[in-house]
């Protein structure tokens, strides 16, 4: 069974930086698609970036040239390093998985503040 646990949210200055790591402890197998969602107060939850097994990657054009996804399948990891951070940044991440079901973290906060 997927449990995906994330790790590494918090509070920074604008143009400062933060890893997010998320690691699946419930699974032997990397799931096929890996990735991070954020939620804004009062906004819907949007994509910020995806990885394939293969390492093929996929941003939102909000966080393009800042913020980097990559995988560790061996260790069954996603980790998404984000630099020059902004307020509008703001949110709670989710870690994402997907195979032949959905699968979500139970988020964690990251505020940037101005």
């Amino acid at each position: 069974q997927v449990q995906l646990v994330e790790s590494g949210g918090g509070l920074v200055q604008a143009g400062g930086s933060l890893r997010l790591s998320c690691v699946d402890h419930g699974t032997i197998f990397s799931l096929p698609l890996r990735g991070w969602y954020r939620q804004a107060p009062g906004k819907q939850r949007e994509l910020v970036a995806t990885i394939t097994s293969r390492g093929a990657t996929n941003y939102a054009n909000s966080v393009k040239g800042r913020f980097t996804i990559s995988r560790d399948n061996a260790k069954n990891t996603v980790d998404l390093q984000m630099n020059s951070l902004n307020p509008e940044d703001t949110a709670v991440y989710f870690c994402y998985g997907r195979d032949l079901s959905v699968h979500w973290g139970q988020g964690t906060q990251v505020t940037v503040s101005s």
